[in-house]
């Protein structure tokens, strides 16, 4: 895939964050695009973005979509697929994270980012698959994290969730290799974006704007790579020491 021969695209979570910046940048490279999110209204004025100031002639086909509720994802999504006339790549990119303290009454918040980054995730892939096999191609892309490398206190859900997705997308990538399917698996860092409550992420280490994250998950996506990091620099080199780091530098 690249910017000479556009596809159909549809990426979960669009509605904000690192989402709807990678919607924005898919919709510049002139990719048509298949949105989902729980809040319709934000993927509509999306949508009337992209046709506005991008490129009023791309196909931008919206669902309703909350991937805690895994037995809705592959009817919604096979609709979707439907409404695009199918479509080449699939981005799972719907997730959450949050502070937790093990122990200390916040089980419901830990179950809730298993249930969403794992078992939602794994959901979406599924009928994302169902659908490849009868095309006999296609590219699963999950956004995992740099947090599935390396444990940190207060995240130790998160980092679960994201190991637990990052594994699978390896699995999966080795069992779908012979059927034509590629699966990318992309690692981002510190992103500003407000998916943590009261976490100011623009002072933790090397952190960049969602635009800048989307614009080289897109080359990424584009280039069909097996896996990638975001930023490249400087996590390409400090990739291999993660989940080494000495436990007292690891408060991040």
């Amino acid at each position: 895939m690249n910017q000479k021969t556009p596809s159909t695209v549809v990426i979960t979570g669009a509605s904000s964050g690192i989402g709807r910046e990678l919607a924005l940048e898919m919709a510049r490279r002139g990719h048509h695009l298949g949105l989902t999110a729980r809040r319709l209204p934000l993927l509509e004025q999306l949508r009337e973005e992209i046709h506005g100031s991008i490129n009023g002639q791309l196909r931008v086909e919206l669902a309703a979509l909350d991937v805690c509720q895994t037995a809705s994802i592959a009817p919604t999504l096979d609709e979707l697929f439907q409404r695009l006339g199918g479509i080449d790549t699939i981005v799972v990119n719907a997730g959450v994270n949050d502070v937790t303290a093990i122990g200390q009454g916040q089980l419901d918040k830990e179950l809730r980012l298993i249930e969403t980054n794992l078992a939602g995730a794994i959901a979406t892939i599924s009928a994302a698959v169902a659908h490849f096999l009868t095309r006999g191609r296609g590219q699963v892309v999950g956004i995992s994290s740099l947090a599935s490398l390396q444990h940190i206190p207060k995240q130790a859900a998160y980092c679960a969730s994201k190991a637990g997705f990052s594994m699978y997308l390896k699995a999966a990538r080795v069992e779908l290799r012979s059927k034509g399917i590629l699966v990318t698996s992309i690692l981002p860092g510190f992103i500003k974006t407000d998916i943590v409550e009261g976490v100011d992420i623009s002072k933790l280490p090397f952190a960049i704007s969602a635009t800048q994250a989307a614009r080289e998950m897109a080359a990424l996506i584009e280039r069909r790579v097996k896996s990638g990091v975001v930023p490249a620099f400087p996590w390409k080199f400090v990739r291999p020491f993660l989940g080494h780091l000495p436990e007292r530098l690891a408060r991040f």
